[in-house]
């Protein structure tokens, strides 16, 4: 699921790699990465009453961890957004359980944190809480200032992130692979550029 070659990501940078989990678009590959998310979550201990998932990668990813989270014995409900408010049917901008009590936010990866902000303020508008967000790659970059936007993320609404895999584990993937060499060396030179200090709390 990831790519090399040149990305914009959404905070307008210039990214040699991206995690692209619209390519995770059958059932098997659904399944085990539901598997991770639900494995980070339980592991994470957050308290939560519901998953919800932002339009649109985030709409397959809370299905899946739902679902994955029921085979470990928890059945949680889900709800996501639309892009565009529906004015007939059912109507209203979610779709799935209400918005209500301690939600965690399932999303693919945070850049900017812009997808994060707007579900927080969705969620909060419907008198419900954000608890946390959980993510598949954590791209281990700064965000609008010095701190990482995972770090952002948590000191401007005092929520935990967690994350299935980092930036630090997709390097040492890279390591290992010789043939690899290449696309290790644009990584390293983006994250010299845009990664944040570990040291910046």
């Amino acid at each position: 699921m990831l790519r090399f070659g040149e990305f914009k990501t959404k905070a307008g940078r210039l990214s040699p790699y991206f995690f692209n989990a619209g390519l995770f678009n059958d059932g098997q590959s659904l399944r085990r990465l539901g598997q991770f998310y639900a494995k980070a979550i339980v592991s994470g201990g957050i308290g939560f009453d519901l998953l919800f998932g932002p339009a649109y990668k985030g709409i397959p990813l809370v299905t899946a961890a739902a679902v994955a989270l029921d085979e470990f014995g928890r059945n949680v409900p889900i709800c996501f957004n639309r892009k565009e408010a529906k004015d007939h049917g059912e109507g209203g901008t979610t779709i799935g359980a209400p918005l209500a009590g301690r939600v965690l936010i399932v999303d693919d990866v945070i850049s900017a944190g812009t997808s994060v902000r707007e579900s927080v303020e969705l969620i909060e508008r419907s008198g419900a809480r954000p608890c946390g967000v959980v993510i598949a790659l954590d791209r281990m970059e700064r965000g609008t200032g010095e701190m990482s936007a995972v770090q952002e993320v948590n000191r401007q609404y005092g929520i935990p992130v967690l994350s299935i895999a980092t930036l630090d584990d997709l390097v040492a993937h890279l390591q290992t692979e010789g043939a690899m060499a290449r696309e290790l060396q644009s990584v390293a030179a983006y994250r010299t550029r845009y990664g944040a200090s570990p040291n910046v709390t």
